[in-house]
């Protein structure tokens, strides 16, 4: 076994999909005996879909989806669902990048999302064991050696592994035992949550809304619809978890809190079960905000929540989380395969905890303006944070700032442009396995990497002369370019850039 994965949400099925598809043995452990039944993150964006679409799961992702791939999340803001107006948070017209991408909004619940991931992981070979915990582990320079327990025989066994990824979790016992402190403002509320079948269509009254933060029952309410008709509805707000428990909100008290935000006191709500073989209806989940101090312990990565928690607002944290297990997947697969050494893993934290710093700030800034109070920064494009990170890189930007996606042109550090070529694929569908030199050139040849000629369209918008070259990493983004190049050029930058 090459990598044990602890943790089976998002972070870390994504993160076995993609080990997986480059053909790396994987194992996943997980403590619950199966997914949970709550859909949680309610939508990819295009750069995640591009991510699915690389490990061939775009299909199933849109086939599985709620609407179209041109849905939009329209916010309001209210006393209750009722209210005769509704107001807009304070946040910019944004562009959600898929303008610039081959592919759109993936609108699809998280416990769909995960069934398809999940089984498409174990097609390629991946072990998933659910209702299976660890319970101890230690690293030493030559692997993982881990304890892990199967919750319904009691039966312990010791895995080993090369490395280890931890994607378990806000509180994630490996990220506490190993000593990594958070920086950030720290927890901030906890939510309860509920999924409802209710008719609210007579508050909503035909209006767009799709998620609405109320004041009713309490600040902290928050009503979406889970389906496009207006009779299911995810029903969230926050509770004093020192002074009550979950246990305290029966399904009679649930239903008086829907009644009260939607401001309809006669509707009939019922409450749906979350967890399967349960009849759990309520769940709890904290909300708050850090980032790990470093991403890397040894030979043990943090995913996800893991490494990074922030407020549901803007929906960025699973794409966030899908996209750590992306950029560390093809690292671990190329060190494990011997086509690289391992302090290529190093960037793993050098270019993702950055990121996770810049997205923290944008969903406390769309935080406050839809449910406040809030902290952060000036709210920027979605579609910069979503797809258009920085990553240091020769050659590139000394600005971090996130760049429109629009605006892409084959920087060295950001994500190579989306060009449609003459088969009606993208120019991003090259890219995956192996580095790709793009040029317009015939005649470029090189053992070390795959060279696809394009037309001078594709390397205008690269941002290379006829005689220039770009080269992508295997996850699509740029590496170096060269606006005019020899042959010397080339040999001497792969040389130095590769085995860097």
């Amino acid at each position: 076994m090459s990598v044990l994965i602890v943790g089976g949400g998002i972070a870390g099925l994504s993160t076995a999909l993609f080990l997986s598809h480059h053909g790396v043995p994987c194992t996943v452990v997980e403590r619950h005996p199966d997914l949970l039944i709550h859909p949680r993150a309610r939508g990819l964006t295009s750069r995640t879909m591009e991510l699915y679409r690389q490990a061939g799961l775009e299909r199933a992702i849109l086939g599985a989806a709620y609407a179209g791939s041109d849905f939009t999340w329209i916010p309001v803001q209210a006393d209750t669902l009722n209210d005769d107006e509704y107001t807009s948070p304070d946040e910019p017209q944004e562009d959600d990048g898929s303008g610039a991408s081959p592919c759109g909004f993936g609108p699809i619940d998280q416990d769909k999302l995960e069934i398809i991931v999940r089984d498409r992981a174990r097609e390629l070979g991946a072990d998933l064991r659910f209702n299976t915990e660890l319970r101890d582990f230690e690293q030493d320079e030559n692997g993982v050696t881990a304890t892990v327990v199967d919750r319904a025989t009691g039966e312990r066994q010791t895995l080993t592994a090369d490395y280890l990824v931890a994607a378990d979790g806000f509180h994630s016992p490996i990220r506490q035992r190993l000593g990594i402190e958070v920086d950030g403002p720290g927890p901030m509320f906890t939510t309860l949550t509920a999924i409802v079948d209710a008719d609210l269509t007579p508050a909503v009254r035909g209006r767009a809304a799709t998620i609405a933060y109320l004041q009713q029952p309490r600040p902290y309410t928050m009503i979406m619809a889970h389906d496009m008709e207006g009779r299911r509805w995810v029903f969230g707000t926050g509770f004093d978890d020192s002074k009550e428990s979950i246990e305290d909100y029966d399904d009679e008290r649930i239903v008086a809190m829907v009644r009260t935000a939607a401001g309809l006191p006669d509707a009939e709500v019922r409450l749906r079960p979350q967890i399967p073989g349960t009849d759990h209806k309520v769940l709890a989940f904290p909300i708050g905000a850090h980032i790990a101090r470093r991403y890397r312990e040894g030979r043990v990565f943090l995913a996800g929540d893991a490494a990074h928690v922030w407020p549901p607002t803007g929906g960025l944290g699973a794409n966030a989380g899908i996209q750590d297990a992306h950029n560390l997947a093809w690292k671990l697969a190329w060190v494990i395969k011997g086509q690289a050494g391992p302090g290529l893993l190093d960037t793993y934290d050098a270019e993702r905890r950055p990121t996770g710093m810049a997205t923290m700030g944008q969903a406390l800034a769309r935080f406050g303006t839809r449910m406040g109070p809030g902290e952060g920064p000036e709210i920027i494009d979605y579609g910069s944070i979503a797809m258009g990170y920085r990553y240091p890189a020769e050659g590139g930007s000394a600005d971090p700032s996130p760049v429109l996606p629009r605006l892409l042109d084959g920087e060295p550090g950001t994500r190579a442009p989306h060009v449609e070529l003459p088969d009606g694929t993208s120019t991003l569908d090259r890219y995956g396995s192996r580095f790709v030199l793009l040029t317009a050139e015939p005649g470029w040849k090189s053992d070390e990497v795959d060279v696809h000629q394009v037309g001078r369209e594709v390397a205008a918008a690269h941002g290379i002369d006829p005689s220039g070259v770009v080269l992508v990493r295997p996850d699509g983004f740029v590496a170096w370019r060269s606006l005019t190049a020899s042959a010397a050029d080339l040999d001497a930058a792969l040389a130095r850039i590769l085995r860097r």
